[in-house]
């Protein structure tokens, strides 16, 4: 079945390869196990990341500026963990490129994430909303999380293209109109984070500051809780399959910069945008939506 005739459609927008699996690992492979459509749309190839380990480390920028592909195939191994097929690319593959991290030079790039019209690149969403007809979208909220310029423009992006994507007179040759129910920002608790970096500091000589860690918010924020467990061991695959960007210990994980973090089983939204289903937190993204 493709991700446009499943009953109940989800769309997450990511920045780069690995952020799906960190923040939405458990609820793809959830909701791709119960049947649902899980498509995925990164919006970089992740070409200005770090690399773990020396046996790669000429792929970097400075290098052989080889990563992005590299990186493609991390991420087709990650999903295939997570049983979701319908993977794809912001305008194609390299179509954007990492814009790194915020004030650096890769910024003014004219060719990268940061510096693209947001328009245009909400045409190349549009396209793929109109076509899988989703429920739901998953994002970043107007900071990106933690304030890395691709996670804010693709937070840009997903905005501009949900409200295009719903205008019957903006491009009718992408398809009809189709109007998104349900829109969720990627969040983490701050008491969670707090609890899991304690534990990790037990563990490991050094923990990640909790301004590195995305979307981390008050708990009274957190509309919806989505109880990980029996995907857990798939979401930690997925983050191994992102060999050069992530290192995965147990039910802990480090970035390049070896700071270590929880692996969270449980994974937290905000809702936006539609109304919240019965009971709060919810426990189910589509909770209150009825198949269309």
């Amino acid at each position: 079945m493709t991700a446009a005739a499943a009953a109940r459609r989800l769309l997450l927008v990511h920045a780069h390869p690995d952020d799906e699996s960190i923040g939405n690992g458990a609820t793809m492979a959830r909701y791709a196990a119960e049947g649902a459509g899980v498509t995925l749309v990164t919006c970089t190839l992740g070409e200005g990341g770090e690399v773990i380990g020396p046996e790669l480390a000429h792929l970097t920028a400075d290098r052989q500026d080889a990563l992005g592909e590299h990186r493609i195939g991390e991420l087709r191994a990650a999903m295939r963990e997570l049983g979701v097929g319908d993977v794809r690319f912001l305008g194609g593959p390299g179509r954007y490129r990492d814009s790194g991290m915020m004030g650096v030079a890769e910024n003014d790039r004219p060719d990268c994430f940061w510096r693209a019209d947001v328009d245009e690149a909400a045409g190349h969403l549009v396209a793929v909303v109109r076509e899988v007809r989703p429920q739901v979208l998953v994002t970043y909220d107007e900071n990106g999380g933690y304030g890395h310029p691709d996670h804010i423009q693709a937070h840009r992006v997903a905005l501009r293209a949900l409200e295009l994507a719903a205008d019957p007179r903006y491009r009718p040759e992408l398809g009809p109109a189709w109007r998104i129910v349900k829109v969720y920002w990627n969040r983490v608790p701050r008491t969670v984070l707090a609890a899991g970096l304690a534990a990790a500091a037990e563990r490991h000589p050094a923990v990640a500051a909790p301004e590195d860690v995305p979307g981390v918010v008050p708990d009274e924020l957190v509309t919806t809780v989505l109880d990980g467990a029996r995907h857990a061991e798939r979401k930690a695959a997925a983050m191994r399959a992102h060999a050069t960007q992530i290192t995965v210990d147990g039910s802990f994980f480090a970035l390049s910069n070896e700071r270590w973090q929880p692996l969270l089983a449980d994974e937290y939204y905000q809702l936006v945008h539609g109304e919240c289903g019965t009971g709060r937190p919810e426990t189910d993204l589509f909770a209150g939506i009825e198949d269309r």
